[in-house]
C-alpha cells in the first residue's frame, strides 16, 4: 500500500540506526567526533578508537550521560589503540569481538596532520629548499603515510570477519543495512595547490595515497558483499586545523578573526558537524554506492586546481 511506501521513506525510519554497530577510528575529536556523536544520536552503538583512554573515556562519559535521557540514542564506547600498527588492528578487532558478534561498518578516521610548511620567499632553488626541505623530517612521511594510510589498509582486514558476520540470515538489520568501510581521506588527496593542505607534502602525499585504496579495495572486496566508500572533507574546525581550540564535548572553535590561506568560496566558515553526520548517514543507509569517495569542501575545489 502507498501508506506503507511513505512509511519506509521517511527520514526516521531510514536513519533509523538501532541496532547498528560502528567502529569508528579518531572517534572522541574533530571529524570522527562529528561521525560518532551523529551516530549515537539516530541510535547506534559506536566504538571509538585513539591513543588515550582517559580521553576516550571523558567524551563517551559525556555524550552517553545525554543519551541516557532520551529514547532511541546509541551509546558510545572508548578503545585505546595505535591504528599505524598491524599487531593493534588485530587486537582492536578482537577487542570489538569480544563485545559484539559483528560490525555494521569501520570508519577508518584517524589522521594526522605534520610537516606543515611555508611558501617559499622568493622562486629560486634555495628558497624552496628552505621552505619545503629543511623544515620537513623523515618522521613527518613515516608518521603520515603509517597514520593516514597504512593503518586503514591493516584496520579493514581485521575487520572483515566482524564485518561479514553481519550479513548473517539471523540478524535481521542484514536486509536493511550492508556491511561497509569509510575512508576518510581529503579534498588534498586531489589539490594542486598544496595551500589547502597546509602546504603539508606529508598530508597530502598520505591523503592521495587512501583516495587511491578506496576504490582499489572496494573493486577487491566485491566478492563479499563489503563496500568501500570514502570522505573526502575540504575545511572543517577541528582540532586538527585549529590545535587548541576543543571544548568539553569535544567541539573546536575558529577565533572570528580566523583567516585562510586559500579561498572556500560557497562556505568560508567551514563545515559543520551537522554537515559530515549527514553525509554519514547517507553512506551507512545507501546500499548503491561502491568504490566513491565524496566531496565535502564548502566548493574549495571549484576554485582551486584539482584532479578530482
Amino acid at each position: 500500500m502507498a501508506e506503507n511506501i511513505l512509511e519506509s521513506l521517511t527520514a526516521s525510519n531510514i536513519f533509523d540506526l538501532q541496532g547498528v554497530v560502528a567502529v569508528v577510528t579518531g572517534g572522541g575529536t574533530g571529524i570522527g567526533l562529528m561521525i560518532s556523536s551523529t551516530l549515537v544520536a539516530n541510535g547506534a552503538t559506536v566504538y571509538i578508537i585513539g591513543p588515550k583512554q582517559d580521553d576516550l573515556d571523558r567524551i563517551a562519559e559525556v555524550y552517553n550521560k545525554a543519551a541516557a535521557t532520551q529514547d532511541g540514542r546509541g551509546r558510545m564506547h572508548g578503545i585505546q589503540g595505535d591504528v599505524r600498527e598491524k599487531s593493534e588492528a588485530v587486537r582492536l578487532a578482537s577487542e570489538v569481538a569480544k563485545r559484539e558478534p559483528h560490525v555494521t561498518i569501520l570508519f577508518n578516521n584517524a589522521g594526522i596532520h605534520q610537516g606543515l610548511a611555508q611558501r617559499p620567499a622568493e622562486a629560486t632553488a634555495a628558497a624552496f629548499i628552505d621552505a619545503y626541505f629543511d623544515p620537513v623530517t623523515q618522521e613527518h612521511f613515516t608518521n603520515s603515510i603509517n597514520t593516514n594510510s597504512v593503518g586503514p589498509y591493516w584496520l579493514t582486514f581485521a575487520f572483515l570477519p566482524l564485518l561479514e558476520k553481519w550479513k548473517a540470515d539471523s540478524n535481521p538489520l542484514s536486509k536493511k543495512f550492508v556491511p561497509q568501510i569509510v575512508m576518510t581521506s581529503s579534498m588534498n588527496g586531489w589539490t594542486k595547490d598544496s595551500a589547502t593542505g597546509g602546504n603539508s607534502f606529508p598530508y597530502l602525499f598520505s591523503k592521495s595515497a587512501i583516495g587511491h585504496a578506496t576504490s582499489s579495495l572496494a573493486h577487491e572486496l566485491l566478492p563479499l558483499g563489503i563496500r568501500v566508500n570514502g570522505i573526502a572533507p575540504g575545511w572543517f574546525v577541528t582540532e586538527m586545523s585549529m590545535p587548541g581550540t576543543i571544548d568539553s564535548l569535544g567541539i573546536s572553535h575558529a577565533p572570528p578573526d580566523h583567516k585562510l590561506n586559500f579561498s572556500v568560496p560557497t562556505v568560508p566558515t567551514g563545515g559543520t558537524p551537522r554537515d559530515m553526520g549527514t553525509l554519514a548517514l547517507f553512506l551507512v543507509a545507501n546500499w548503491f554506492v561502491n568504490g566513491e569517495t565524496v566531496l565535502i569542501d564548502g566548493g574549495t575545489l571549484l576554485k582551486h586546481p584539482s584532479s578530482y
